[in-house]
């Protein structure tokens, strides 16, 4: 077998975590992060956590979406200086639905080397395990807080025939599947929660079905959710 090996100096790496399990962690993204000059991490005592379960020490910035430009620009300064970076979220792939983008778009503008350590992601996993198709897919993130913007966000894909897939917050959960029952119509769907952890649950139906099955629970609800539901087929 190939021993994992790091790209050249002075690269961006961002680095996918675990969304739960540790063991989910590749051999590689270990590498990485012990040999990086610094780790810009979304939130620094969670990530430092992760380090020290793999006996790794090493310097952190806090990388998030308050500071996001202002760490980028440390960032790039760092690179231009021949160190190399990486970038870790709370848990996934940095860039989806967490704070990476920018820094990317900025190190290639500025012509430097960089990279992703690839591994887990929420979404893959979820659209997998719904028992909805997969051969076409939209994801579209985190819907508007509010029903009326959050039913328009909705309307775009109306007539898709895409399987589509949406992170939601607990708290949001129900009044975001109502607003999808009027839009969509009463589709197939699917919720999952606690991906990779000791209580990992999907729970498959119709949009109303799992509107019921949710009714009384909302106070209780933790954790995020990735709801796919399936397209105008």
């Amino acid at each position: 077998m190939t021993e994992p090996s790091t790209d050249s100096p002075a690269t961006l790496y961002l680095v996918a975590t675990p969304i739960g399990n540790l063991g989910d962690i590749s051999l590689r993204a270990l590498e990485v992060l012990r040999s990086v000059d610094l780790i810009a991490a979304e939130d620094t005592r969670k990530t430092g956590r992760l380090l020290q379960h793999f006996e790794i020490q090493k310097a952190q910035i806090p990388f998030h979406e308050h500071n996001e430009y202002r760490a980028v620009e440390r960032i790039i300064a760092m690179l231009q200086q021949g160190k190399s970076v990486a970038i870790v979220t709370n848990a996934g792939t940095p860039g989806i639905s967490d704070p990476g983008f920018t820094a990317v778009r900025k190190a290639i503008e500025a012509d430097l080397p960089v990279t992703m350590i690839p591994g887990a992601t929420g979404l893959v996993m979820a659209v997998v395990l719904s028992g909805l198709p997969v051969h076409s897919f939209t994801y579209r993130g985190f819907p508007p807080r509010k029903s009326g913007q959050r039913q328009r966000f909705l309307e775009v894909d109306a007539a898709s025939p895409h399987t589509l897939i949406f992170y939601e917050s607990p708290y949001r959960l129900v009044a975001f599947l109502e607003d999808a029952l009027t839009v969509y119509g009463d589709r197939t769907a699917a919720l999952a929660n606690d991906l990779t952890k000791l209580y990992e649950k999907v729970e498959r139906g119709t949009i109303s079905s799992l509107i019921e099955s949710l009714r009384g629970q909302e106070g209780k609800l933790k954790g995020e959710f990735i709801v796919v539901i399936g397209g105008n087929l």
